[in-house]
């Protein structure tokens, strides 16, 4: 006997308030797993705190940062690295986020909605939007800490620093999405996150200014031009004294998009990665 299957059409047009419904449901869910992982925010903070109380009272001394933008005057050690350790959250917060959805997606929530009716690209921007939202209490609560440490920019720079932020948060977590689409096991993904988070922190102008990378190393001088964690850097660092980095934001602005279509690619049952491997909603 001939058994026949039948493939049922994919449901579309649905109503914003049911687009809301979904984002919803999927920021809240990420923003649970936050709260009830308290360890997840304490280690966040542990990292950029050591290097802004320890390593940047040893190195205060010899990284001597002279008058550049958005500086008006001499700025100690400490005030320039503020914003790499800002981003370094997001970094990690970002391959933390994707690393949670590679084991969602082989038995958890993910496996689910990657299966649902709605449309790929509106889940995985959701999901891209509820890390970057998880990811900001921990930056302004790493900002408060450093307010105590003597680190005060403008007062409007609190808030004119957040859409930086949030293009930041966004690009670095589209990043870890498309690593994640092509980890086919949870363990490879978080071996995998070392290779990228540390060259990425460690060449780039996050912990000294890019005209002493260039005294040093012309290659790698270049290498941190093309790094865009270096660009996410210089556009927090800039908005946070309230000016705008227009190159830096352009930058960034088209790896966010870059990242996010390779992700979506990527994840497309009949295209990507997944559909390649016969994994949960990659095809057949």
């Amino acid at each position: 006997m001939t058994v026949e299957l039948v493939t049922l059409p994919r449901v579309t047009g649905f109503a914003p308030v049911q687009y809301a419904i979904c984002l919803k449901g999927i920021v809240w869910r990420e923003g649970l797993r936050f709260l009830h992982q308290r360890e997840r925010f304490v280690a966040a903070l542990v990292r950029p705190l050591v290097w802004l109380f320890i390593f940047a009272a040893g190195f205060r001394q010899v990284l001597g940062v002279s008058i550049i933008p958005p500086y008006d005057t001499y700025v100690l050690y400490e005030v320039y690295i503020t914003p790499g350790l800002m981003l370094l959250i997001q970094l990690f917060n970002g391959m933390q986020s994707s690393l949670s959805m590679v084991y969602d997606r082989e038995m958890g929530n993910m496996r689910t909605l990657l299966v649902s009716p709605m449309p790929r690209g509106f889940l995985l921007s959701s999901k891209l939007v509820a890390g970057m939202a998880v990811s900001l209490p921990q930056v302004y609560t790493f900002l408060a800490i450093a307010w105590f440490w003597e680190i005060e920019p403008p007062p409007l720079g609190y808030i004119a620093v957040l859409p930086a932020l949030v293009l930041s948060g966004l690009m670095l977590g589209a990043l870890g999405m498309l690593m994640s689409s092509v980890s086919k096991q949870l363990e490879n993904f978080a071996g995998a996150m070392n290779f990228v988070i540390f060259p990425m922190f460690f060449a780039s102008s996050a912990l000294y200014p890019l005209w002493r990378v260039r005294e040093g190393s012309l290659f790698l001088y270049y290498v941190c031009q093309l790094n865009p964690f270096t660009h996410a850097v210089e556009l927090a660092r800039f908005a946070l004294y309230c000016q705008i980095n227009w190159i830096s934001l352009a930058v960034v602005s088209g790896c966010t998009a870059l990242f996010m279509i390779g992700a979506i690619l990527a994840y497309d049952p009949s295209r990507g990665f997944l559909a390649r491997r016969g994994e949960p909603g990659g095809g057949a």
